[in-house]
């Protein structure tokens, strides 16, 4: 049985949670467990799903409906004019494409953006559009596999440091809580 690391190398590492699994690691174990189908990857497409196949010595299956269609290329963009700064779509973003302060218009670094949409739900002004990145006016190439997987990595122990920082300091402010109340 191949690795968990094989296949998920194959995954475009979008993090989009369309194949209904977190991020691509987890839907590359729900495959290599059998718990999952190779067709429920959307950004991967025929291409992957073949590579899928031919990996892990299956019949190729067409994408899963259920998870999405296959399409071009997609990238986030804001309209700045409309941002109001809320900031909530940056929590969402696997990989920090998005940059803006709370308060300040935000905006896309197109070259990093992988195109996952998780940043359109949370909008309370719907600003941010999917447009074709072969549609802008000379489009930056899109982040490769593994700078997308780098760059989830690199979001994930941000998220992970800022939770452990703040765990420390509610155990200080119990700590110093209770010292206080002492008889």
């Amino acid at each position: 049985m191949p690795k968990v690391v094989e296949i998920d190398a194959l995954l475009p590492q979008t993090q989009c949670t369309r194949c209904g699994y977190p991020a691509c690691l987890a839907y590359a174990q729900a495959v290599a467990d059998g718990a999952a189908g190779l067709n429920q990857c959307p950004p991967g497409g025929a291409p992957t799903i073949a590579a899928l196949a031919a990996l892990l010595q299956r019949p190729a299956l067409p994408l899963n409906p259920a998870n999405g269609a296959a399409g071009p290329e997609l990238v986030a963009l804001i309209d700045e004019e409309a941002c109001i700064g809320c900031a909530r779509c940056l929590p969402p973003c696997p990989v920090d494409a998005i940059v803006g302060a709370q308060k300040h218009m935000h905006t896309v670094v197109l070259s990093l953006c992988t195109g996952c949409e998780l940043c359109i739900a949370p909008c309370p002004v719907d600003c941010i559009t999917m447009v074709p990145r072969s549609s802008l006016p000379a489009p930056p190439p899109a982040p490769t596999a593994h700078d997308n997987r780098e760059r989830f990595a690199a979001h994930n122990a941000r998220i992970g440091g800022r939770a452990r920082q703040r765990a420390v300091l509610l155990t200080a402010r119990k700590q110093a809580a209770g010292g206080e109340r002492a008889p």
